[in-house]
């Protein structure tokens, strides 16, 4: 018998909670307790409190679960967090002290990610909290969203999410985990997307094996919670069991 935690899960950069919409369905359905946390993406130390905030609300134990940018937000966010029994990174950064999303994976050891100035833009606004009061929200190109976001899903669709697209601001990029991450003392499981031209699938696995992860794999793009939801639920139920 599964032990029934609620399932909380924060989405990462250029997305919003709709994308764990079949998985969310999936474990409704199987009478787990289930949260959509909006992750604010305006920096790390920031959204990482908000998350934080809701999980102080939930009653006994939580499998948290992270995707992209979201991964590194969990992180912070578990840290101290009594109730967070498990978490899950799904196509995830998994950041160590003192590292950001844009530093932790080397380029040149983890090649092949395609985010970058010639498929991104920079919107500037007016952010009290970053140097000189002005921060930019990045966004992935429309042109180049299907390619570097979700390869494997319908033209259509994928139009639709540039469109809907929420941007990451350049202090989320840059923000610095603060001190001991939270997998160092809690369960993970990893779901590493093999053909993610984001964050380089080697070097996702690299954070996951730094972190002790239990893992899996699965032949999907970086929008994996959309284009392969079963794998995301089967990743998930097994940390339920994990806890359980």
């Amino acid at each position: 018998m599964i032990s029934r935690p609620t399932i909380a899960f924060v989405h990462g950069a250029f997305a919003d909670s709709s994308g764990w919409s079949a998985t969310i369905a999936a474990l409704d359905a199987e009478k787990f307790p289930v949260i959509a946390i909006p992750n604010q993406l305006r920096g790390l130390a920031g959204d990482a409190r908000s998350v934080r905030s809701v999980l102080e609300t939930i009653e006994g134990p939580v499998v948290l679960v992270g995707h992209s940018y979201g991964g590194a937000v969990i992180g912070e966010a578990a840290r101290g967090a009594d109730n967070v029994a498990a978490l899950v990174f799904v196509a995830a950064y998994i950041l160590d002290e003192g590292e950001s999303i844009a530093t932790v994976l080397d380029p040149q050891r983890f090649p092949g990610s395609l985010l970058g100035p010639d498929t991104t833009l920079e919107r500037p606004f007016a952010n009290p909290d970053a140097p000189g009061g002005t921060d930019s929200d990045l966004y992935i190109a429309v042109d180049h969203f299907a390619e570097v976001f979700a390869a494997d899903l319908p033209e259509e669709q994928t139009r639709l999410m540039s469109l809907e697209q929420r941007p990451l601001s350049l202090s989320a990029l840059t923000g610095v985990a603060a001190a001991r991450p939270a997998w160092l003392d809690k369960p993970s499981w990893a779901l590493i997307a093999e053909h993610d031209n984001a964050i380089p699938p080697a070097g996702q696995r690299w954070m996951a094996e730094r972190a002790a992860a239990t893992l899996g794999s699965v032949g999907s793009s970086h929008a994996v919670m959309l284009s392969q939801p079963a794998a995301v639920t089967e990743t998930i139920l097994e940390a339920a069991r994990g806890i359980g």
